[in-house]
């Protein structure tokens, strides 16, 4: 399965939109009661926009004309109360909707996270780090700003130029007319404008989210940097990069800005045309100057907004990116889910493990296994070798379930291993690599990790278990023991430190099957021994599948099976294993 993530930026605009409407409603039904209250708060400020002018030009043509003060001064009162009710609601609008965006940020972040571990490995053999690390941060922090802010302008704005536009049309048709027709213009030119701004967005979103691949790359394999002297290189890569994302954001800031001198423009226009047919409305006596002076307020609140709309609408374009590019995480499915049909039992009553039939291809590629068939049985030391990129840590991928093969059926213990829940086969399979992974955290964070039944053990329980199987004396190498502060990955620690923690997480599972991928072939002699040690601690029903290159490491197998070109074969003896690694066939 593809799982590759889309860099196109050619989707329909109003397709995408829908899309990611529909995406982000589930986030959003949690807080539909402050969403309510927000937009009560929306349309109570939006009323309080309305009355005011309406209330000026009153009292312009009455109480102003007329001297009347005492009415003016009333007036200067309910202006007041609402000026102060409008403000109240605008504050409790953009106090609720900062809470809901914080809330709506924790929330996405935790699903997008749980949903990349569900996806399988493939999914991060596709992807680049950086760019997924892109999409978690800076992308949930968009949706973040287009809810608390953007949101809440862009339904505030348009709240307000509808109201205003009922509002003029009903307080002079002629003049509302003419002073709405820039309004059309601007509405069109951002109709056609959209889609350009849109695809501006997305790209200055990937181009951060390949800068971020960028130093991510480097800066993890900084040290071989270092030893071959190519800063020059990663210079250059990274000139590369960033001058890409330089010019990726200049263009979406070009874009972003276009509409809002656009439509300070148009406004400008409309109080033109509100002034020169107002005053000729007012010569003929068909408009008091009192209305003019509404209707202009009025204008103010239709374009004004209108203004701020060309910034929101930009800013939704942005977020609407940041949206596609968010749910095309979230819309994958992972195709290694627990099998809900009738279990497949194996032949084999006394294999622990059984390939039948087994083919697997990456993406696009060629096969790396081609129908191949064979078994493992219980308590035994099977051995694979072969050739650089023959496929021996492919094969060992599908005996751990890290892919499923594109055809046939691998068989754990009888029965199909994709009706295995996770908790269930990794408890039955231990993985060691070549190079061991540590997390932060103390060696003893490390030793107990991922292992339910030692995760809430004492030290001193922990201790007496190390203990009773001759393991602690390891412990004791290090300085503060279990207590042993990891940092960095451990990449403070020897090769050797950080196996020895390896093997002795992999011996506390107890797997019935443990398979250890190059697991010794870059430390030195002495500290194989004290590994083999640790795996002499394992019970004698466990499993053990060793890739290696170097001979003594399998001299003791039971079984050797040479892995080339999609093929697995016995060797049936020793000097026939050398024979093949050095040659590539059986010599009899």
């Amino acid at each position: 399965m593809n799982y590759k993530l889309s860099t196109s930026t050619d989707d329909s605009p109003k397709k995408s939109m829908r899309i990611s409407l529909r995406r982000i409603i589930p986030f959003l039904s949690e807080e539909k009661w402050k969403l309510i209250l927000t937009f009560c708060m929306v349309i109570l400020s939006t009323i309080s926009n309305l009355v005011s002018p309406m209330i000026i030009g009153n009292t312009i043509d009455t109480s102003i004309q007329s001297s009347d003060y005492h009415w003016v001064f009333m007036s200067s009162l309910w202006l007041l109360l609402i000026y102060i009710i409008g403000s109240l609601a605008s504050y409790i609008q953009t106090k609720t909707m900062w809470w809901v965006g914080r809330r709506l940020l924790f929330n996405i972040r935790n699903t997008i996270f749980n949903k990349i571990q569900e996806l399988p490995i493939a999914f991060f053999d596709q992807n680049k780090t950086g760019d997924l690390i892109s999409r978690i941060n800076n992308d949930t922090d968009k949706l973040n700003q287009f809810i608390s802010q953007t949101l809440m302008q862009f339904f505030s704005n348009f709240f307000l130029i509808f109201g205003t536009g009922i509002f003029i049309l009903f307080l002079h048709f002629d003049l509302s007319v003419v002073t709405l027709l820039p309004a059309l213009g601007v509405l069109l030119i951002t109709q056609l404008l959209s889609p350009w701004i849109k695809k501006k967005n997305l790209q200055s979103l990937q181009a951060l989210g390949w800068l971020s691949a960028t130093i991510q790359e480097n800066l993890s394999s900084f040290k071989v940097i270092i030893a071959f002297n190519r800063l020059d290189y990663f210079k250059k890569k990274f000139d590369t990069s960033n001058l890409i994302n330089y010019q990726a954001w200049i263009g979406q800031g070009i874009s972003s800005s276009l509409l809002i001198p656009i439509y300070g423009f148009a406004g400008n226009i409309a109080l033109l045309l509100s002034l020169w047919y107002g005053i000729h409305l007012i010569t003929n006596g068909s408009l008091t100057i009192g209305l003019l002076i509404s209707f202009q307020l009025y204008l103010n609140n239709f374009y004004s907004p209108l203004r701020q709309l060309a910034s929101v609408w930009s800013s939704l374009q942005l977020s609407l990116a940041s949206l596609e590019r968010v749910g095309e995480i979230l819309d994958l499915q992972s195709n290694m889910q627990v099998s809900d049909e009738k279990i497949s039992i194996s032949d084999e009553e006394n294999s622990i493990l059984e390939f039948k039939n087994v083919s697997f291809h990456y993406p696009d590629g060629e096969n790396i296994v081609t129908n191949t068939s064979f078994s493992l049985e219980k308590w035994k030391t099977y051995a694979f070798i072969g050739p650089t990129g023959g496929g021996k840590t492919t094969t060992a991928s599908l005996i751990a379930r890290l892919y499923d093969p594109t055809e046939g059926v691998v068989y754990l213990d009888g029965k199909d291993i994709r009706s295995y829940q996770p908790n269930i086969r990794t408890c039955k399979i231990g993985f060691i690599l070549q190079e061991p992974f540590l997390f932060s955290g103390t060696i003893r964070d490390n030793i107990i990790y991922g292992n339910s039944k030692y995760s809430d053990i004492s030290d001193k329980k922990l201790i007496q278990l190390l203990k009773k199987h001759d393991l602690y004396r390891f412990v004791t190498k290090f300085e503060w023991w279990l207590n042993t502060v990891i940092d960095t990955s451990g990449e403070s620690m020897s090769l050797w430190q950080k196996q020895l923690i390896a093997f002795i997480r992999a011996f506390l599972r107890q797997p019935d099957i443990l398979i250890l991928d190059e697991a010794t072939a870059n430390i030195d002699t002495v500290t194989e021994q004290i590994l083999e040690e640790i795996l002499g601690q394992l019970p004698k029903t466990t499993t053990k599948v060793i890739i290696a290159h170097r001979l003594n490491t399998i001299k003791n197998a039971d079984e050797i099976f040479f892995i080339n070109s999609g093929n697995i074969t016995p060797t049936g003896s020793m000097e026939n294993a050398i024979n093949m690694l050095l040659y590539g066939e059986r010599k009899s």
